[in-house]
């Protein structure tokens, strides 16, 4: 009896396995490039249970011939990702043996974009204008921060301050008038009304989001200009995947980065370290004073994300540190055997969690909540030049901290009603800042925003959207107007695109322009806290003509017309000459307006080349000191170029700006205003890269600012006003480098 029941079960076993043979087949796909029909190597492929068993999930990297075999047993779906590639989708049956085509993008139209969306879309199918600077871009510059990204863009110009760090124009108007987000929470920390840029790394980066003109009704105040999203990258669906980045430039810079992610079922969890390292540079006397300061930074950040298929849930940490040291002149007084030396000690920090919930098959519902903090530390010291010794100075105003907080709660509510005829979106936006410090107005200070908003997006033709918009805000500290838009999106055909848009803009004076005296290296600013609150009106109009035809030539076009006006717009302005000191003004109007003109071309696979052009013009009028000015332009021109010699698989790229002349109004301690203009100069960044190792390990070599740009002068009043670099001219950057950048990047 035993020995039958033995036989039964061996019997079966072999009868399984004999079924199980039959059912299991090998497949071979082999995935092609739709254009040039050349295999699509190292591809990343994902396949799993059309039951949404995660069990079933497994990853494949396609071979250097663009192949991949597998075993299954019932059919699944497929997921294809590369970049430069738009994401495949197929069911795969077992057996198949078949072969894929991938379709190429072109100039981003493809890429899925957030800011200020209903419901992510791709960048065609939004209503507004955003520009897209992939992490392709990215690493084609081997850009280092956001101020490197965005100072070869068109209608953007970036300042560099030796103490203040970098900041940007846009459309004329100042950082002040940007909202900067990470993830779509607000970055803390004004130094002048001006984000510092380099502290924005750009390590773990996806790709930054642009939208230009008034943004109030959906971000609030600071978006009069605009609102540049810097969106993180996620933890992807590899099991595993592992990246290390070192970088070099011949200025003294060192900078390393590391970081992981780890995905399993429905959880994944991230996390990422950065050391950036500026030994500084130039000087009168290079032993010690150092125009550009020594600067050393920490960003460490991490999530945790749960993604289900109506459910996304996140959790996510930043830390920045930055230190920045001002080493002194030696003192006559001490036999030049002491010096004074500053210290800067920079800590910005966040934590956010986000849920993004379906509750019905056309509803979402996204909640945000953040907490942000920020600190600036000054501390001066008495060195001793002969021990190295360091004394901490006893006078209070050689000492400093200030240091601001934000709690940020933001929900919307969105639906499609009637197909997709009528959307809408209803949501609250409610943010509460604080600041403390001895430079601060009886050591304290608060204000408060809150707003509900509602935009609602009507299509009577799947060619025709019109999306009407408003916000009513309650600020603790200033009566809001009723901030409302009007944006319009026609596909006139299908390769062309127009949209118009018409906005009202509102911003309140922040903290630091009402009640922080700020004292630094170089800088004497005293807050006003008798400033109006400004508001402004806004047009814009975008046309684009894409005629994505499957060949190897494609070209396309970009024209955007803006034009602004602010009412009571703050300004910086010197309010005495012996001391020196500035402090913050309303000016009654203020106004930009120009265009902007991108021709892109593309020689598909092997050659990329956009040509841009811009012109912005701003004019003011103060009836107070009768100060009225006509319309002043400044010209900008770009040329970015990517080549691919397919033979030894190097890429170069190059990247020129033409900087044409750029005037400042400036504001004298009469109340006058004088132009001050600074120089015309041309820039140019060249590199090259290549991958080893099938797409794990990176080596780029270049060099940056090649025609050695490092003060600009400048010509009329103030010498270029509170950012001189002084002796009638502005710093720019600190001349011509040379650099070498490893990644490594290993996915499983």
């Amino acid at each position: 009896m035993i020995k039958q029941k033995i036989y039964v079960i061996l019997f079966l076993s072999l009868l399984t396995g004999a079924v199980s043979s039959l059912t299991a087949q090998q497949t071979h796909l082999v995935f092609k490039d739709k254009i040039s029909e050349k295999p699509v190597a190292f591809a990343n492929v994902i396949i799993e249970s059309l039951e949404n068993n995660d069990e079933a999930r497994k990853g494949f990297t396609t071979d250097v011939n663009g192949k991949i075999s597998f075993e299954i047993t019932h059919p699944v779906k497929l997921t294809a990702t590369f970049v430069g590639y738009k994401n495949l989708m197929d069911t795969i049956k077992s057996g198949d043996d078949k072969t894929l085509f991938m379709e190429p993008t072109v100039y981003n139209v493809d890429e899925v974009v957030v800011t200020a969306q209903f419901r992510p879309v791709t960048v065609d199918k939004s209503i507004y204008k955003i520009k897209v600077l992939g992490s392709q871009q990215i690493e084609n510059k081997a850009a280092m921060t956001l101020n490197e990204m965005l100072a070869g863009e068109l209608n953007i110009r970036s300042t560099r301050d030796n103490a203040l760090g970098s900041s940007i124009t846009m459309q004329g108007l100042q950082g002040e008038h940007i909202k900067f987000l990470v993830d779509g929470v607000p970055v803390i920390g004004r130094q002048n009304g001006q984000i510092d840029l380099e502290q924005l790394d750009l390590q773990n980066i996806d790709h930054i989001e642009i939208i230009q003109g008034p943004m109030s009704v959906v971000y609030g105040s600071n978006a009069l200009a605009g609102v540049i999203n810097i969106i993180r990258k996620e933890s992807d669906r590899q099991n595993v995947s592992i990246n290390a980045d070192a970088y070099y430039e011949s200025v003294g810079v060192y900078n390393f980065s590391a970081g992981g992610s780890y995905s399993k079922k429905k959880n994944s969890y991230q996390l990422n370290a950065g050391r950036n390292f500026f030994d500084g540079f130039g000087g009168v006397d290079s032993s010690r004073y150092q125009q550009w300061k020594p600067k050393l930074q920490y960003n460490v950040d991490g999530s945790y994300m749960y993604k289900a298929e109506k459910t996304k849930l996140k959790f996510e940490g930043d830390y920045f540190y930055e230190q920045i040291q001002d080493k002194g002149i030696p003192l006559e007084v001490f036999n030049y055997d002491k010096a004074f030396d500053k210290y800067f000690f920079t800590n910005r920090w966040a934590v956010r969690g986000e849920l993004n919930q379906k509750l019905a098959k056309k509803s979402i519902l996204n909640i945000l909540s953040a907490y942000s903090y920020y600190s600036r530390v000054k501390n001066t010291y008495l060195k001793d030049l002969t021990n190295l010794e360091e004394t901490l100075v006893p006078e209070a105003d050689k000492q400093d901290t200030a240091r601001f907080d934000n709690l940020l709660f933001r929900a919307d509510f969105n639906n499609i009603i009637k197909s997709e005829i009528l959307k809408y979106q209803l949501g609250v936006d409610l943010n509460y800042e604080s600041g403390y410090g001895k430079r601060i107005k009886d050591n304290k200070q608060q204000i408060g925003d809150y707003a509900a908003f509602l935009s609602i997006n009507y299509t009577p033709i799947p060619q025709l959207s019109i999306q009407p918009g408003i916000r009513a805000i309650y600020n603790t500290n200033y009566d809001a107007p009723l901030v409302y838009s009007l944006n319009v999106k026609w596909n006139i055909t299908v390769p062309l695109a127009v949209r118009l848009s018409f906005a009202k803009g509102f911003r309140a004076p922040s903290l630091k322009e009402l009640y922080l005296d700020f004292v630094d290296i170089n800088h004497n600013i005293q807050g006003n806290e008798n400033l109006i609150a400004e508001t402004s009106q806004n047009i814009n109009f975008a046309l684009n003509y894409s005629p994505q035809t499957p060949a190897a030539y494609n070209w396309g076009i970009d024209l955007g017309l803006f034009y602004n006006h602010i009412k009571n717009k703050i300004e910086l302005a010197q309010i005495s000459a012996e001391p020196l000191l500035y402090s913050y003004t309303n000016v009654d109007e203020f106004y930009t307006q120009g265009f902007e003109f991108n021709f892109n071309n593309r020689v598909y696979p092997w050659l990329k080349i956009i040509l841009g052009l811009a012109v912005t013009g701003r004019k003011q009028y103060d009836e107070s000191s009768n100060s009225n000015h006509d319309f002043i332009y400044s010209t900008d021109a770009t040329t970015q170029i990517t080549y691919w010699l397919q033979k030894t698989d190097i890429h170069f790229s190059a990247f020129y700006k033409y900087n044409g002349a750029y005037p400042i109004l400036v504001l004298n301690d009469d109340e006058t205003t004088d132009i001050s203009t600074i120089s015309a100069f041309n820039s140019l960044d060249i590199n090259m890269n290549r991958w080893f190792w099938k797409r794990r390990i990176n080596l780029q070599i270049g060099g940056k600012n090649l025609f050695n740009n490092t003060n600009i002068n400048t010509t009329g009043s103030q010498s270029g006003g509170i950012h001189s670099g002084g002796g009638g001219s502005v710093t720019v950057n600190w001349g011509r480098t040379y650099f070498v950048s490893v990644q490594l990047k290993f996915n499983k």
